[in-house]
């Protein structure tokens, strides 16, 4: 049995039971791999705890933005409102369309005061309603943008990553092998503990992507919600701007 230790130390392989002598015998590659895979890890927990933060702050100012917006009757009262809430999507979407009809309403008193025909009016009307739907489009696609920041990392670790621990662990079998090779033992006493080193690499490898893969999963579906939510919210406003210019217009 002393033997059979003997062997199994020579070949850099004592079998302690300890996930950290493990980790310290394993080869360099594996090694390697294992550090790369702990980074992978941290960020992408950190990339979890930030995202989380962000979404439910982003939750909380929508909700107290939109209980301001359905309480004040003109959208002049509500402005003030919405620059207070500077995480908001709703609101910075509304600042955007707010900006652009305020805009519209310049350059047609511009035109008015010029004594400009009703058909450059009419033109002007139309002109403006269709930019007012283009810088809402536009603020809620880079709204989406910014909460979908970084999810491209956790996207990358869930895919990414069993693949890293699967080449440590075929690295660190073809280590045993060779050194089982030029001792010529093949005993489970001697090929176990590089086996079990080399397979650390694999597990490392899913524990990094897992949760990657459920939180990436969990977050896509929290921010095609709040798309979707931006989007319904800037077709009322089109539709209260709309209703303004045709009751104007009777």
């Amino acid at each position: 049995m002393n033997e059979i230790s003997t062997v199994a130390a020579g070949m850099g392989g004592q079998f302690h039971g300890s996930l950290l002598n493990m980790i310290l015998d394993a080869g360099l590659m594996v090694q390697l791999v294992l550090i790369l895979l702990f980074v992978f890890s941290i960020v992408s927990w950190a990339i979890i705890f930030l995202k989380y933060r962000t979404i439910r702050k982003v939750k909380q100012e929508n909700a107290l933005f939109l209980d301001a917006y359905m309480r004040s009757s003109k959208l002049a009262e509500i402005f003030p409102e919405a620059k207070k809430y500077a995480t908001s999507t709703l609101a910075a979407v509304f600042r955007a369309g707010y900006g652009e009809l305020v805009k519209l309403t310049k350059a047609r008193r511009e035109l008015a005061g010029g004594r400009e025909e009703d058909g450059g009016l009419a033109t002007l009307e139309l002109r403006g309603i269709d930019n007012v739907e283009r810088a809402l489009n536009r603020a809620a696609s880079e709204e989406s943008s910014k909460l979908e920041m970084a999810l491209g990392f956790l996207a990358t670790t869930g895919s990414a990553s069993p693949f890293i621990g699967l080449f440590g662990t075929v690295w660190g079998i073809m280590d045993t092998f060779k050194g089982i090779g030029l001792r010529g033992s093949a005993t489970l006493a001697v090929v176990a503990p590089g086996i079990s080193e080399a397979l650390i690499a694999t597990a490392a490898g899913l524990a990094a992507a897992i949760p990657a893969v459920i939180f990436y999963n969990y977050y896509l579906q929290r921010i095609k919600a709040m798309t979707a939510e931006m989007d319904n919210f800037s077709g009322e406003f089109l539709n209260i701007i709309e209703r303004y210019q045709v009751k104007k217009g009777q």
